[in-house]
């Protein structure tokens, strides 16, 4: 439980600290757009990423503990 709790903050830190201060220039009036395309890209890759990690995570638990 603690792996995906530590999951979910660093991918919220990850967004925040990575994601948000990126900017994009050299399009004019569309540097705005652009860069929220590209921000929205990398943040639904990003939840899949996590989605993956954390089935393979609750599915490596549930194996664990059937066994058991």
């Amino acid at each position: 439980m603690f792996g995906m709790w530590g999951l979910i903050l660093v991918g919220g830190g990850i967004a925040v600290t990575v994601l948000g201060p990126f900017t994009v220039s050299g399009f004019g009036e569309f540097d705005m757009f652009i860069s929220s395309i590209i921000k929205a890209i990398i943040a639904i890759i990003l939840v899949i990423i996590w989605i993956l990690i954390l089935t393979k995570l609750k599915n490596w638990i549930f194996k664990k503990e059937i066994k058991s």
